[in-house]
């Protein structure tokens, strides 16, 4: 058994598991329920992200799942020079990988505009002024498109990856 394999699955799929399942709820449940609570939302979602780092903990587990999951790749690919790259499994892999880092990119989009959010709620005592309506508006306008968007991909990503040593061609 090479331990090196075990324990960098280890890491892609644990830290895997969290990443999507973090996106899924904060996409479906938390950011609909901080904007539909108002106040005492900004407060919930201040805490998470400032004292708790949700954030910060979405994304260690993104990059360290992104990293043991290239360094697995290239393992089985011996450094990207080895026909598995064009059979079923390399493929599907590979195309999970695409999907994986185009969820990244709008998770960072995701985590830059929940901070944004999380500063601006621990910021407020009382009403929002103009300057931080205009801040949360914006920052709640990229996160309907970037949080949707993250979690389609990275559920695609794992559907690749859960399947990829099944696919044929």
């Amino acid at each position: 058994m090479n331990i090196l394999v075990v324990v960098l699955r280890i890491i892609h799929i644990v830290g895997g598991v969290f990443w999507v399942g973090s996106s899924l709820f904060t996409s479906i449940y938390l950011g609909p329920a901080v904007s539909a609570t108002a106040e005492a939302g900004q407060r919930v979602l201040a805490q998470l992200i400032t004292k708790a780092r949700l954030s910060t903990a979405i994304s260690a587990s993104a990059g360290l799942t992104v990293l043991a999951g290239g360094w697995l790749y290239w393992l089985d690919s011996a450094g990207f020079t080895s026909g598995w790259t064009h059979s079923g499994p390399g493929l599907g892999f590979g195309i999970g990988a695409l999907f994986a880092l185009v969820g990244l990119v709008f998770g960072v989009m995701v985590g830059r505009n929940m901070s944004t959010l999380g500063r601006i709620a621990a910021e407020v005592t009382g009403k929002p002024t103009p300057e931080q309506l205009g801040k949360i508006g914006a920052a709640r306008k990229q996160l309907a498109y970037a949080g949707p968007t993250t979690s389609i991909t990275l559920l695609i990503a794992l559907i690749c990856m859960a399947t990829a040593r099944y696919w044929l061609f």
